[in-house]
């Protein structure tokens, strides 16, 4: 067999962590650019997020992964065979919709067996099939009812065995946990990931829900106005954002505009209108001196107290404006003296040490070397 033509320095080890792939990936509708070059690799078991806000082209991407849309140009591959001239219902995929779309007429077990029945199935192949995806989604007991008899989280229970049950090699989840209720929705994502690790599917979820993201999937893929911006691990994403948008949209953030001073291989200065001292980073960047940066620096890595620091830098005064009281930690609203607002994390436990600054005290904050992460972009 040849080898693929879109990856020829690759080895065939290589190749095996990339089941699915889009290369080059764009689609238009009319002047419209939905989605503008997206090059992606998805490991075989793996759980892939996109994450992003409305309209930023994550669900397109989804879309044409299932075969719903076209691609405009590039390619996708899923488990080496390109999907360019297979319809939707040859692919070796199944989606799970936002709406599950269970057939309201139907029992939980005939809604499961449908597509089996469509496939043409034997009856004992497809009483067999249905009965274990059921027990796996623990419905066994509700077979017999209808969708409108079942809880929002079950009849989610119930789409995802729709869509296991034919034992896709790819499973595309559109916004699953979008019509719950949030104190089912976090218990139903950790459910969710257990039942997709038992039948070890490679699967790819869209969500606009940073927390979703960050509990159910492997790895995230953080989408803007029709790009994937960054791509890795729930940690790599929150802890090293690479530009100024993943790091505003994955948590919250403290951002300072400023300019290089120093650049070292170990360490960068970069002086800040909004700050009185410099920004002191213990690593190098490869940014030259003079080049305008931002600083993210996330608000549980603010320190608040009540006396300046002895430090040349890293650390501003103003006075507290607002608290949030967030029951094992309070975000503390500070407006430093250049008239910014930092937003600190600060932890039950350090205030009862400290005693809880109130509304209008003046307070200090400061950060450590290790806290900043500098964004070129």
């Amino acid at each position: 067999m040849n080898e693929p033509a879109s990856m020829p320095h690759e080895s065939r080890a290589e190749r095996a962590g990339h089941f699915v792939q889009m290369v080059g990936v764009v689609k238009k509708f009319g002047e419209t650019v939905a989605v503008r070059h997206v090059d992606l690799s998805v490991k075989k078991g793996e759980l892939f997020a996109l994450l992003g806000s409305s309209g930023c082209g994550k669900s397109t991407l989804l879309r044409m992964l299932a075969g719903f849309e076209s691609l405009t140009e590039g390619r996708i591959l899923i488990d080496g065979e390109d999907m360019a001239s297979m319809p939707p219902y040859r692919r070796p995929v199944n989606m799970m919709f936002q709406s599950y779309a269970l057939f309201p007429h139907m029992t939980v077990e005939n809604n499961v067996a449908f597509g089996l029945r469509q496939e043409g199935c034997g009856k004992a192949e497809i009483r067999e099939r249905v009965a274990a995806v059921l027990e796996l989604v623990q419905m066994t007991r509700f077979a017999k009812r209808r969708p409108n008899q079942l809880s929002g989280g079950q009849q989610q229970r119930v789409a995802l065995a729709r869509s296991l049950v034919k034992r896709p090699k790819l499973l595309l989840l559109d916004e699953p946990m979008s019509a719950l209720d949030k104190q089912i929705r976090q218990r139903t994502q950790v459910e969710l990931v257990n039942i997709l690790d038992q039948v070890d599917v490679t699967c790819i979820m869209v969500t606009h829900d940073q927390e979703e993201a960050m509990t159910m999937a492997d790895r995230i893929g953080v989408m803007s106005d029709g790009l994937i911006v960054q791509t890795g691990s729930p940690l790599d994403v929150y802890e090293y954002p690479s530009t100024r948008f993943a790091a505003e949209f994955i948590g919250s953030t403290n951002l300072f505009e400023g300019a290089v001073t120093e650049s070292a291989a170990d360490h960068v200065r970069i002086e800040s209108a909004e700050l009185m001292v410099p920004l002191y980073i213990n690593h190098g960047i490869g940014s030259p001196s003079g080049a305008q940066v931002a600083v993210s620096i996330r608000p549980e890595k603010v320190v608040l107290r009540r006396s300046r620091p002895d430090a040349a830098h890293n650390w501003a005064e103003g006075a507290v404006t607002h608290v949030v009281y967030m029951g094992s930690y309070s975000l503390y609203h500070v407006v430093i003296d250049s008239g910014k607002t930092i937003v600190a994390n600060v932890s039950s436990l350090a205030l009862a040490d400290m005693g809880a600054p109130e509304v209008g005290e003046r307070v200090a904050i400061s950060w450590n070397s290790q806290s900043g992460v500098v964004l070129t972009q």
